[in-house]
């Protein structure tokens, strides 16, 4: 492959960047909204059950994604790049998944619907992981700019925003069927199945076409390093060096309760918004909530990065969040907890502060990975991502098990308002708990971690980078005296 420009990418660039993760978000995002509730209500799966489930899942996770992430890694890349081709290749795939793993054969008995789960869950991960480590690589190939790739970093977060957005916004307003009423003339809404499986069914669609645009619009500009041979290259060499690397390695913890974050209050608050405040639709804002904080930064994100540097901005921005959850855990138990525009007022707060670790993860990534060469002298984007992403679902793992025992400890009953039959208070007030003081201790963790672990400061990345690209330049004129 040519090495092209690499810098100066243009707006097309980074639109395309961005619809792949928009395509693969119009999926994924279910599985925080949605996959939970359906296997508790539609399906009839324990709690119990589904801890279960996701632990084995992760078992799997930890042999497919590095196993993946290798090969890529090990492959000559074609003339259409290295990594683009497989994100096309598997779109289908994935769709044909997503649509499965929301699907409900009548009839079975709980056994055989955990059976249907174990397959359907298990298959998605595996396609999402033929998907998402060659996208995560890929920007690592289209710019070596340290302020593009944040912007690049900022899109893939816009691109994840808007793919989220039918599954998060739209889907609560159809997919819920009034069954009954609360004492206070609150409706009692349960799960649509029916209804929620034609709609995965469309957004899975969808993605394929979004996926082909997103394959179209983008190109690989840095020629990958020179790979080694077979027999010099080891696997679990790199995956030791990158546990070795301080930078990754507390990147990937932080990463890590991000999106433990982000799944657990995705699904906990489904709960909330449909049980504890009868107003599914509602959910719709949570993300307008959290998300919306972004208009307000990105047109100033690269400013605020030469002035104070990511590392900086992203643990005093988790730091915000943390206390403005803290804040709506104590409001526990008074008339302020009943209002949901109070609790979504704190949300748009919390949201405020998340924006920068968002916006900035995927950037921050590179980052570590441009350490890693720049302290062992090879470049491992592949093996690099499938490690960061093995450990982004270790925290899908942590919400999932961690959300399933809460549930189990409050008594939840997925069956009652499925049969208009109104939870308890004692229920509906630890549902408010789980709901806010989990996420506080999440956010918390993250900015302690940000400021005491991740060592990559602004001042330091300037000297890593420096240095990094009189490496670069002296390879080549190596390779060019040869």
């Amino acid at each position: 492959m040519e090495n092209l420009q690499t810098h100066g990418i243009k707006f097309k660039d980074k639109v395309g960047y961005a619809l792949g993760d928009a395509g693969g978000l119009l999926t994924f995002s279910l599985i925080g909204a949605f996959q939970n509730k359906f296997y508790t209500d539609a399906l009839g799966i324990s709690p119990a059950k589904i801890v279960v489930l996701i632990l084995i899942a992760r078992i799997w996770d930890a042999i497919n994604d590095p196993l993946w992430g290798a090969f890529i890694q090990s492959r000559k890349p074609n003339p259409k790049g290295q990594f683009r081709p497989w994100i096309l290749g598997f779109s289908i795939p994935l769709a044909i998944s997503a649509a499965l793993m929301f699907f409900k054969i009548p009839g079975l008995s709980e056994t055989k619907y955990l059976v249907y789960a174990y397959i359907t869950y298990i298959l998605y991960g595996m396609m999402y992981t033929a998907v998402n480590i060659p996208y995560g690589s890929l920007a690592a190939v289209v710019t070596d700019d340290e302020l593009e790739r944040s912007s690049l970093s900022m899109w893939r977060s816009i691109g994840a925003g808007v793919g989220g957005l039918p599954g998060t916004i739209i889907l609560p307003m159809i997919v819920y069927t009034v069954t009954g009423k609360y004492e206070n003339g609150t409706d009692i809404k349960a799960l649509d199945e029916t209804k929620l499986f034609w709609c995965v069914l469309a957004l899975s669609v969808f993605s394929v076409f979004v996926y082909f645009l997103h394959y179209k619009m983008t190109k690989e500009r840095i020629a990958p390093q020179k790979k080694l041979k077979d027999k010099d290259y080891s696997a679990v060499t790199t995956i030791k060096e990158l546990f070795g690397n301080r930078a990754f390695v507390t990147l990937s913890i932080a990463s890590m309760l991000l999106i433990a974050f982000q799944f657990y209050y995705q699904s906990t608050y489904t709960y909330l918004f449909t049980d504890y405040y009868g107003k599914p639709g509602m959910y719709a804002f949570v993300t307008i909530c959290t998300y919306g904080p972004m208009a307000i930064f990105i047109p100033v994100m690269n400013k605020l990065i030469k002035k104070f540097g990511k590392k900086e901005l992203c643990a005093v921005g988790m730091a915000f969040a943390a206390v403005a959850n803290i804040v709506l855990f104590a409001l526990r138990g008074t008339p302020l907890a009943l209002n949901p525009y109070v609790f979504l007022a704190f949300t748009f707060l919390s949201g405020l502060g998340q924006t920068f670790l968002v916006l900035e993860v995927w950037a921050l990534v590179m980052d570590t990975i441009d350490y890693y060469e720049y302290k062992t002298g090879k470049r491992e984007e592949g093996m690099a991502y499938a490690v960061f992403s093995f450990t982004r679902k270790l925290g899908q793992t942590l919400a999932g098990v961690g959300l399933n025992a809460l549930l189990a400890w409050i008594n939840y009953d997925g069956e009652l308002s499925k049969n208009g039959i109104a939870l308890s208070n004692d229920v509906l007030a630890k549902l408010y708990d789980i709901s806010t003081i989990v996420p506080a201790i999440m956010l918390a963790l993250m900015a302690v971690i940000l400021f005491f672990g991740y060592n990559l400061s602004k001042k330091k990345l300037e000297g890593v980078h420096s240095e990094l690209a009189a490496m670069r330049e002296a390879e080549a004129q190596a390779e060019t005296a040869e």
